[in-house]
């Protein structure tokens, strides 16, 4: 899983099985079990349709999809190390925008809040009126 730029598909054994040979030019073994390293990746269907980039016997560069049954697939992993991903602190290119001062220093707001009533009389009238009704 050295590639820093797809994904790792991993498929159960029994696909692994059930694919045979068909499979195995396009699996990579490594420390966490066979794989098969992407490019892209679709998952929006009955099949994880990927992408593979490769080079044909003569060298010329390839690009391949491969499709299998979504039930075949344990695990995808992104291999993605250059994008902004997770709840960790990340180096961003631009300084994040000021947020406003709230609190006691804070200007007032421009407009009247609609949340409370205007005012403590308006407030009497509702609570006296609504005890009347019961």
């Amino acid at each position: 899983m050295n590639d820093s730029n797809g994904y790792a598909v991993f498929l159960f054994p029994q696909a692994l099985e059930a694919l045979g040979e068909a499979v195995h030019p396009f699996l990579q073994d490594g420390p966490t079990g066979p794989h098969i390293l992407c490019n892209s990746i679709d998952t929006g269907g009955a099949f994880i349709e990927m992408t593979l980039e490769g080079h044909s016997p003569e060298g010329r560069e390839v690009s391949l999809e491969l499709m299998i049954p979504s039930g075949m697939v344990r695990m995808i992993v992104s291999t993605h190390s250059d994008e902004m991903f997770g709840f960790g602190a990340h180096m961003s290119s631009k300084p994040a925008a000021p947020l406003p001062v709230l609190g006691p220093t804070a200007e007032p707001a421009n407009a009247p809040s609609e949340a409370l009533p205007s005012s403590a009389a308006d407030h009497d009238e509702a609570a006296g009126g609504a005890q009347g009704d019961h």
